[in-house]
């Protein structure tokens, strides 16, 4: 169920009751399943709704004629891929599963009866949108001026700070079901090279991967040696002021439901 998205938006935002369930409504009419490794939308297809990962991971990427992959950003449970997506006439990049992954499909009027209904809904959704934009921009400046163990240990603490922001960490570890060939296709490094850096960084101490499980035991150091400025993020609440049981809620033209 949508738990990991009402998190990752009240990171922006407290909701209200009524906010919750209409968000859990919308999230719980239509799923799917995939197995790993399945596009759940190609590109060059006609998107008719917004897909919700519920729980797995997917990739948003590109593959060249000569069938080269860049992956372009990772999706994660509580993660919407593309909401604004139904705009568009067709898809411009797909969007794959790397698990197994479930999903929830919301169809464009069911999204803009959600948004028209519940104002602060509409705020959360466009600063997800924002820090989707600001996480683009920082992957392109990973790619373009961070070396290449700079640009692992940069990705590992962006994911590892995600998954802790909706509740998905134990502690000091989560899981990372990506392989060196995913982490390369989104770092333009090569598999050899990624492999490199992962070593080193389990040498130096600072990562401790088994199987499928990350642990970053220092992580203020990771992110100084990987020059990760965590504000991209926007973790800090700047819509606070429109929390539903906030001071200043009935006068954000979103009463507080009794």
């Amino acid at each position: 169920m949508p738990q990991q998205l009402i998190r990752k938006l009240e990171q922006f935002t407290r909701l209200s009751g009524a906010d919750r369930r209409a968000i859990w409504d919308v999230a719980s009419r239509k799923g799917r399943f995939l197995a790993a490794h399945q596009d759940i939308i190609r590109e060059g297809d006609r998107s008719e709704h917004v897909n919700l990962i519920l729980d797995g991971w997917a990739c948003r990427y590109k593959t060249l004629e000569n069938g080269r992959r860049q992956i372009i950003s990772f999706f994660v449970p509580g993660d919407l891929c593309d909401p604004h997506v139904c705009v568009f006439r067709e898809m411009d990049h797909s969007i794959g599963a790397i698990t197994p992954v479930r999903l929830a499909e919301i169809s464009r009027d069911q999204l803009l009866d959600l948004t028209e209904a519940h104002p602060r809904v509409t705020q959360a959704l466009w600063w997800e949108m924002l820090v989707t934009a600001a996480v683009q921009r920082e992957w392109t400046v990973n790619l373009g001026q961070r070396t290449g163990r700079e640009r692992i240990g940069h990705l590992l603490c962006e994911l590892f700070i995600r998954l802790r922001a909706v509740g998905l960490t134990e502690g000091d570890s989560c899981i990372l079901p990506v392989t060196q060939v995913d982490l390369g296709d989104a770092t333009g490094l090569s598999n050899v090279h990624v492999n490199r850096v992962l070593q080193e960084l389990r040498a130096d101490g600072l990562i401790v991967l088994k199987g499928r499980q990350l642990t970053i035991p220092d992580l203020g150091t990771l992110q100084a040696l990987s020059l990760f400025n965590v504000n991209y993020l926007h973790l800090d609440r700047e819509g606070r002021h429109l929390d539903a049981n906030g001071p200043d809620a009935a006068h954000a033209g979103c009463p507080v439901p009794q």
